[in-house]
């Protein structure tokens, strides 16, 4: 399923929570910048430890287990990043990303429901979130509601008409739902916006099967 793909979100989602930390020098910003270098350079353990420093020095800061969590959620430990993403929600019960991204691990554990339940919040926070209502259409495809799905997918491409992966989504819908040639738009579409290889040849294999 499309949604078991690395998120892109997920990484670039903790470039935002680096400007709500204080500029200013302090050994828990140093951990926390080390963190998100690591973490963009694909080295989770040491990320895992700077963040984890960071959290020993203020634990009240919802942004380090955020953090934290998203380096959990990439190394498919799904449970750990929901525990950070609950503390962080705990912190701060209006942290947009946080929801979204417990949605998305949710999500890889197939608790549809649930990932609903916390994209639904993230929508609520911020109605604009498009990512958010394209992978709340992921789950109502797998749960067999295939209306609602086109509903998320057709709000998302509304609020972002560059984000690749919802034309992908309702290609890959329209198809199930015997519309070739709305199908075959939509995976053009993403192919025409695509930056992920891994998208851009599952749209290329799907759009050769139609």
């Amino acid at each position: 399923m499309s949604y078991k793909g690395k998120f892109a979100l997920v990484t670039c989602s903790i470039l935002a929570a680096t400007l709500v930390i204080s500029s200013c020098a302090n050994p828990t910003q140093e951990y926390f910048n080390k963190g998100n270098e690591y973490f963009e350079q694909g080295q989770y353990d040491e990320a895992i430890a700077e963040y984890t420093r960071a959290i020993e020095l203020d634990p009240q800061r919802a942004e380090l287990y955020y953090s934290r969590g998203n380096v959990y959620f990439e190394r498919g430990q799904f449970q750990a990043a929901i525990a950070d993403y609950d503390k962080a929600i705990a912190l701060d019960p209006k942290f947009v990303m946080a929801y979204n991204n417990r949605g998305q691990a949710y999500a890889m554990m197939s608790q549809f429901d649930r990932a609903i339940s916390d994209y639904d919040k993230a929508i609520e926070l911020d109605p604009k979130l498009a990512v958010a209502y394209d992978k709340r259409g992921l789950m109502y495809r797998d749960k067999g509601d295939l209306d609602r799905a086109m509903a998320g997918f057709n709000k998302a491409i509304e609020l972002d008409p560059n984000l690749a992966r919802a034309y992908f989504n309702r290609g890959y819908t329209c198809n199930k739902k015997g519309d070739k040639v709305q199908a075959k738009s939509d995976l053009e579409k993403c192919i025409e916006l695509s930056t992920d290889p891994n998208l851009t040849k599952a749209a290329q294999d799907l759009l050769v099967r139609l």
